[in-house]
């Protein structure tokens, strides 16, 4: 199995396909490197892909303690790979977590990022103190640890906007489904209480977004509402930005639409690329 190490010694396995310019592709909460099938079915005719599982999601390692999460390491995690794979600069997508991942890829490594995608990027909702939302990451935490990955799907299968992908691809929602599964329920408590409930929310980094010069695509699908308004957010704050709201769609737009997202992306790299051709 391939593995890049980390810094601080953590084995991240990732898969790659195709040649060319790279791909870095960065997985959601709930999903792993898997949910960029379609996007590596796709994108591996022409570009090099390389999705990688985060720390805590087998069979990349597990670090038992939670001070080994957060997300500045998370953002490290994919120069590590990176640099493994010697790739000095590549296309980076994320979704959700990995969206979160991504941006602060981004403003830490700018030189490193020929663009930056952000899918379903989330953020605490202005209504919710801090106190409050680290109550709730713990609350969800011990569900991993105490109740099993099973129980929790039972909650996730019904949010409002996961079901969009139930409704529209059963097949995939299956696959999701027994991803899921294979998780590992400490990684996930780990996760939450090292890298969702201590990430900073979107709002608080109107700096960073308005000195951003990497170009950048937002996405969010319409029903998926607590991405929407920090889609919005960036998109007033960022110069670079653009944004892609995806009608009838949930959280997980790359699953849903596939082909909307390939399409969309493509013509961004194009654009991108084309510029830089010229200058």
């Amino acid at each position: 199995m391939p593995y890049a190490t980390t810094d601080d010694g953590v084995r991240l396995y990732y898969e790659e396909a195709g040649s060319g310019v790279p791909i870095v592709f960065v997985h959601e909460f709930s999903g792993d490197l898997r949910s960029w099938e379609a996007q590596i079915q796709h994108f591996s005719r022409h570009y090099r892909c390389i999705a990688f599982n985060a720390r805590g999601y087998p069979p990349s390692d597990v670090p038992p303690r939670v001070s080994s999460y957060s997300h500045r390491i998370a953002a490290e995690d994919i120069a590590a790979v990176m640099r493994h794979l010697k790739i000095p600069k590549a296309h980076i997508v994320g979704c959700s977590m990995g969206a979160q991942s991504a941006l602060h890829f981004g403003f830490t490594y700018p030189r490193k990022a020929i663009t930056l995608t952000a899918i379903g990027a989330g953020s605490r909702p202005a209504t919710t103190s801090k106190a409050e939302h680290l109550a709730n990451t713990e609350a969800y935490a011990r569900r991993f640890e105490e109740q099993g990955l099973a129980a929790v799907f039972e909650r996730v299968k019904v949010a409002p906007n996961r079901v969009q992908l139930k409704r529209k691809n059963p097949r995939a929602w299956a696959d999701f489904a027994r991803r899921f599964a294979e998780h590992s329920a400490q990684g996930c408590a780990n996760t939450q209480r090292g890298i969702q409930g201590k990430r900073p929310p979107l709002a608080s980094l109107e700096q960073q977004f308005r000195t951003l010069k990497v170009p950048t695509h937002v996405v969010a699908g319409d029903e998926d509402t607590g991405s929407i308004e920090p889609a919005l957010f960036i998109k007033r704050v960022c110069p670079v930005a653009r944004l892609t709201i995806a009608p009838a769609t949930g959280h997980l737009v790359n699953t849903e639409e596939p082909e909307l997202f390939n399409r969309l992306t493509e013509q961004f790299y194009a654009e991108v690329e084309s510029r830089q051709r010229r200058r």
